[in-house]
Order: C-alpha cells, then structure tokens, then sequence
C-alpha cells in the first residue's frame, strides 16, 4: 500500500522530508515506477527516501537491490539513507551493474564454466593480452590497428550484442590496414586466452550476468525470487545489455522503479540506448510515472532558458523545470564575439569580474562540446596565471598527438632538438627507440629539415619499411621554411597532416578517434596562424604553459574547471561558461550530418543546467583557418531560439590582447535594445 503523504505516522513521516513528488515517489506502492527526474530536482534524495520507506516497511534489506553507475553513488545513497533509518541499509545489494554482476558470477558462475575465485582484469590487463595476440597472430602488427583499437571493437561488440565482424566492418578504411576476419581471429584468441586463465574483463561480467539469468533456469527464477525491489538509478544510460538484466530480474515481483531523464541521455555514443526510458511504460504495464519538476539548483532566469532548449524537441517526455529559489536571479549572458582569441579573453574578463563579485575559481566552470575548443581558453588563462584544472582528461599541449605535432615543429626552429627527432622519427614504421638513436649520432646530433642533404641521408638510414613513408615528411621540412617565410605557418601543421600524420592517426585510432584528434590539429594550426610572435613565440608559449603544469595540478589550489559537457553531467557550479555556441562546433557538424541533433539538443539542455547562479553563453562571428584567414559561422540553432527576453546581449568586437582596463564592449540589455550582434554576413539572429 502506498502510505499517504498528508498523515502523520510513528514512523518517518516522508511528507516533512521531501516535496510532494519526491513522497510520492519514495513512498509509491507496489509494481513498475518510473520517476523522471529533471536537472536539479533532488533524484539522489528521492532514491534515499525510497530505500528508507522501504525498509520502514518491513522489506528486508537484502532483498532490495540498487543499480548505479558509480559505485561512489551508491554508497553516498546509503550513507544517507542510513541517517534516515539507521545500520540496517547495510545488507542491501547495491553497486554498479558490473559489480552486481560480479557478484552473481561469483555465487553461481561455476554453471558457466567459471571458478569462484575468476579474475576480473582491468583495462591495461586486456590491452596487454590483446597486444600479445595481435603480435604473434597478425602478419604485420605494425599496420595493424592498435591494441587500444581492438579493445574497443571487441567491447562494442560485447555491448551491443553483434558479431565482432560486423563491428569491425564498421571500423573498417581503406587506410586501417585490416579485414574484419583478422579482427574475429584476434578476438576468438582473445576469448580463449581469457578462459584459460580463468577471467573476465568489465564487459564479460554484464554479458555472463545475463546469460545467466537467460540460460539458468533455476538460478534465475531463485534470483526473481529474492529480489523484491529493485531501483535503478540514470535509467536513460542504460545500455540494451543492462535493460534486460533489470527488466528479466524484476519479471516476477513486478517491483521496478527506474529514475532517470530522457532530457539528459547524452551518451549513446559509448552505448546508451534513450528507448529504454522511453519505452519503459509500454514494457511495463501499469506502470505509474511521476515527474519530478521542481529545481532546486538555479535561478529563475537559468531555467528559463532550460525550458526553452527543449519545448518543441521530438520524443520526449514533457517537462517543465520550477524554481524553488526565490527572486529572479540574473538573466543569462549572451556574448556575440568576433573569434576565438576575442571569445578567450571575454572569458577571462568573466572569470576576473566573478570573483571580484566574490566568486572563487573553484565556482567558475568553462564546458564545452569538444576538447580542442578550449585551446584558446587554456592558452590564455596561462599567460595571465589563473589556474585551472581539466577534469575531461589532460591538457590539450599534453596530448600524444598534439605532442606530435609539436616535435616536428620544435625540429623546424631548433635542428639540434635531440627529444624531438627521436619523438618524430619513432612514428615511422618500423622504427623504435634504438633505431632512432643510432639514426641521431648518425646525422651528427643534428637534424636540418631545411638541407636536401640532410633529408637525404636521412632516407639512406631508413629500413624498408620506413623508406617509402619518408618522403612525405620530407616533403614537409622542405616547404616548412618558405611557409614562415611567407607568414603561412598554420599551414606547415596543415602539410604535415595531409601528406602523413592524418594516415597514422587512421591507422592507430580509428576513424572516429581520429576525426577528434584532427580537429585538435586544426584548432591548433590556427593558434599558430593567428599568433603575432609566429612559431618561435608559440612554442614558447606551449613551453611555459608546460612548466605550469605542476602547479596547476597541486589539489590545494584554487582552480577554475575545464571540462567537456559530458564529464560534467551530474555536476554543479555558481558560475558557468559555454564557448563556441556556432553552427559546426555546438551542434557539432558531424551529429548535424548524421541526423543526430536530438543529443546535440539534450547536451545543450545538460550544460545549461549546471549552472547555479550566472550563466554566459559564447558564440563566435569567424573561425579562424590554418592559412590565418577567417571562416564565418552562424550562430548555433540553439541560441537562435532563445526568446530575445530571457537573456542580456554584449557585443564585443575583436580585441588584440587582454586589457584590465577599460572595456572595448558594448552592453546591452537585451536584444531590443541592440542592432544585430553580426554586422555583416547574417542579418537576424531568428
């Protein structure tokens, strides 16, 4: 029976704890319950409460099971719930659905042909086992995709339940240098190596945790039996494996409550599947949904804008965000910039006003959709010495490729960069650590890319399989001199791309990593381009922002957050910053070309949302290219249908440096009350 939120009780009394919504939620009777937890609107201290009425109910604790997907949640979820109803949440089973699994696997994994005592190996054991195969089984392992590359092959295939060789097939161009049946070859090795040392990776515990409730009759029924609730919590990223271990497992008792928001499933590209939430009533019936609406989160004037993002979008389960803070707060900013570096340094200007406003860094959040767009931000905050951290993986200038890159153009300016020479030659095939050094004292400690001499000893060094891939690098130490002579330094990145790197790239990441890793090289070729100092003066800049690097990671500081919009979901700042809102970068083009606009759209809601206080919208006139000519863009559809009331416009034309004095801005109120914030090229923002 559902106990009535309005009734004082000897027990909990729920209705004083939670809003309405959430007691109905937490306290709901029995049978399917899907609870759609909008941005902001207390899911977590739902899911507690409904552990804690639960167990007030009389449900043994280890009969309740909560899925998550960070272990990390599920013990602050019982932490909290144990303050609610004591020691006694102890015994639930609770985890991420992976080690759920695990636990299975060890009670009954033996019917699968496993020990108890199986090891479960991590992501460098299964990179490691996988190199080892593809060494001794592929003709070539050199021209051979990575181990990283296979890796991912044989988990998606794991994920989404298809042939290795249909996901292979996918991977598959004419430069990755395989066939899908030498893929099946590795993995099938790779399955029985597993076996004969008795293991699982991370996606063979979900796979034989549904065969086993698939192919074990009666460990399955006894497992439906035991559980009598099961919640499960970010249903909208659950993958098809993890649906229908959840939904075979609650078949009996019918008891399921699935918390999630279709508005924030922003990671189907690593497997997630929004029909899962979506069509969770219809697989359900009877299913009860209640909508949790009310944000405790931000101002008036953030969700606003959040609720404009996504009125009119296509399947969706209709939601409207409700402010529970008082007044209006600030209406969001929407900056109409010029470029990058005007962009760059507004943002700095942001970050300086907020914590004269008493701001800390720690409050300041700059997201944006891809890592290569935060080049110019990162740039610009070293040169001024704000520190920052990057929450989305490492800085781009501590990146593989984009160290790369840059040895090659450190060779161009210093012929006696020993490091570098090593760095760069070692990408050729065939060529490793010993080869490399031996090719160094060679040529007499010193490389000149410049000297037909020099690129010819240089062939004469190389083994056979290096030999037909030199002239293309050649070919761009050759015209590297008459670029800078030429003031086209963007586009000496742009040679070295074309003619070589964008083939080894394809070859060792895939196309889709690849494509990413390109897009860092673009951006970077028009840093360089559009520096005043040219190369020299960029990679002194690259080298200053590197002896930063330690103090910038100290965990003590004080430090504004970089940070992809994916890496920040579930997260929460007073003061957020989003760049680059242009046609092509957000929304990016690929998912425009792809048709995958809806996620686009739901990233967009995401980012949004995570501000507490003030958000600043960026959105660029030109991009600009590796020759240091500019590319106009649009603003991003996103921005164009925000109402004009709902946010404050500043224009800002381009600056050549950051000043902190005096303002080369113009304020505006609101779009009334300015002419169009692109002067030339687009007449209108709608």
């Amino acid at each position: 029976m559902s106990r009535n939120c309005d009734e004082t009780h000897d027990m909990t009394d729920f209705s004083q704890l939670l809003n309405p919504e959430q007691c109905a939620a937490a306290t709901a009777g029995e049978g399917p319950l899907l609870v759609l937890a909008a941005a902001g609107t207390g899911k977590t201290r739902t899911l507690v409460h409904r552990v804690a009425y639960l167990i007030e109910q009389d449900v043994s604790a280890d009969r309740i099971l909560l899925l998550t997907f960070t272990n990390r949640a599920a013990r602050e979820m019982l932490e909290r719930a144990e303050k609610v109803v004591g020691d006694e949440v102890a015994s639930i089973w609770s985890g991420t659905f992976h080690s759920i699994c695990a636990r299975f696997l060890r009670r009954y994994g033996s019917s699968l042909g496993y020990p108890p005592g199986f090891q479960i190996i991590d992501e460098d054991d299964q990179k490691k086992l996988i190199g080892d195969i593809i060494k001794t089984t592929v003709k070539d392992p050199k021209d051979f995709p990575k181990k990283e590359v296979v890796a991912k092959m044989i988990s998606e295939a794991a994920n989404e339940q298809k042939p290795i060789g249909l996901i292979a097939a996918r991977w598959q161009t004419r430069e990755a240098g395989f066939t899908p049946e030498e893929i099946e070859k590795v993995a099938e090795k790779y399955a029985a190596r597993k076996r004969e040392l008795a293991s699982m990776d991370f996606d063979d515990l979900l796979v034989n945790g549904l065969r086993l409730l698939k192919e074990k009759d009666g460990i399955r029924e006894m497992l439906q039996e035991h559980f009598l609730h099961i919640l499960v919590d970010e249903y909208q990223d659950t993958n098809g494996l993890q649906a229908e271990f959840t939904d075979i497992l609650a078949a009996k008792h019918r008891n399921i409550m699935a918390v999630g928001d279709d508005f924030q499933c922003i990671y189907t590209w690593r497997g997630a599947q929004i029909e899962n939430i979506m069509e969770f009533p219809n697989r359900w019936p009877g299913c009860r949904t209640i909508k949790l609406e009310r944000n405790y989160r931000s101002v008036p004037g953030v969700l606003d804008v959040a609720n404009v993002v996504m009125k009119d979008a296509d399947n969706q389960f209709g939601k409207t965000l409700r402010p529970t803070r008082g007044g209006s707060g600030e209406k969001p900013w929407l900056y109409s910039v010029y470029d990058g570096k005007t962009q760059a340094n507004e943002i700095l200007r942001v970050i300086n006003e907020m914590r004269g406003l008493g701001y800390r860094n720690s409050d300041i959040a700059v997201l944006y959709r891809s890592h290569f767009q935060s080049i110019d931000v990162q740039m610009t905050l070293a040169r001024m010495r704000v520190p920052y951290r990057i929450t989305s993986g490492i800085g781009v200038f501590e990146q593989i490729h984009v160290k790369d890159v840059l040895a090659y153009l450190r060779l161009i300016v210093n012929p006696t960069d020993e490091l570098s020479f090593l760095r760069l030659v070692e990408l050729l095939p065939g060529v490793g650590e010993k080869s490399s050094r031996n090719y160094w004292e060679k040529l007499g400690r010193n490389f000149d890319g410049n000297s037909q001499e020099c690129r010819d000893a240089m062939l004469k060094l190389l083994g056979a399989k290096a030999k037909p891939v030199w002239p293309a690098i050649a070919k761009c130490f050759e015209v590297a001199r008459d670029h800078i002579a030429e003031g086209e330094v963007g586009e000496i990145i742009e040679d070295f791309t074309d003619l070589f790197y964008e083939d080894h790239l394809r070859r060792e990441w895939g196309d889709e990593e690849a494509e990413e890793r390109l897009e860092d090289l673009k951006e970077l070729a028009s840093q360089i381009a559009g520096n005043e100092g040219g190369l020299e003066a960029f990679l002194a800049d690259v080298a200053l922002m590197t002896n930063l690097d330690v103090r910038r990671n100290d965990p003590n500081l004080d430090r504004v957050t970089l940070s992809t919009i994916h890496q920040a979901k579930g997260m929460e700042w007073p003061v957020v910053i989003v760049p680059w809102l242009s046609e092509g970068l957000f929304p990016s083009g690929k998912a425009a070309e792809e048709g995958r606009m809806d996620e686009e759209r739901r990233l967009f809601y995401v980012v949004v949302t995570r501000a507490k206080d003030r958000l600043y919208l960026f959105s660029p006139q030109v991009r600009k290219m590796s020759d240091g000519g500019m590319f106009p863009v649009n603003p991003s559809i996103f921005v164009k249908e925000i109402p004009p009331h709902l946010v404050n416009v500043r224009r800002v034309a381009g600056v050549p440096a950051y000043s902190p004095y005096g303002s080369p801005y113009q304020a505006r109120s609101s779009y009334s009350q300015s002419r169009s914030p692109y002067q030339k090229g687009w007449s209108k923002w709608r």
